[in-house]
């Protein structure tokens, strides 16, 4: 069992930044992968990016190059730098952690990008 906390969200306007951060409950060393997905007002849950365990990153086309994914080991957390946001990026913001037994998904983060 993995335990996620996300924290980060809030309200920014066009151009701004945000830092997502989620917490894991335990070692995220060995875990397969962490990521980030979003679900936006009537849309489906997408991937936004990923990090695997090798450090290897995988990022949607719509966030590349303005998008960030890192990890810190020793605090067990893993980040999204979001930079140059649109109001196309609101959504809920929710961390993934991707184990041999199965996902494990945070509660989510609500970013909203409004002038």
């Amino acid at each position: 069992q993995v335990q996620l906390v996300e924290s980060g969200g809030g309200l920014v306007q066009p151009g701004g930044s945000l830092r997502l951060s989620c917490a894991a409950s335990r070692s995220i060393f060995t875990i397969i992968a962490m990521g980030w997905y979003r679900q936006a007002p009537g849309k489906q849950r997408e991937l936004v990016a990923t990090i695997a365990v090798s450090s290897s990153t995988n990022y949607a086309d719509s966030v590349k190059g303005r998008f960030t994914i890192s990890r810190d080991n020793a605090k067990n957390t893993v980040y999204l730098q979001m930079d140059s946001l649109k109001p196309d990026d609101t959504a809920v913001y929710y961390c993934l952690c991707r184990t041999a037994p199965g996902d494990y998904w945070g509660k989510g983060t609500l970013v909203t990008v409004s002038s």
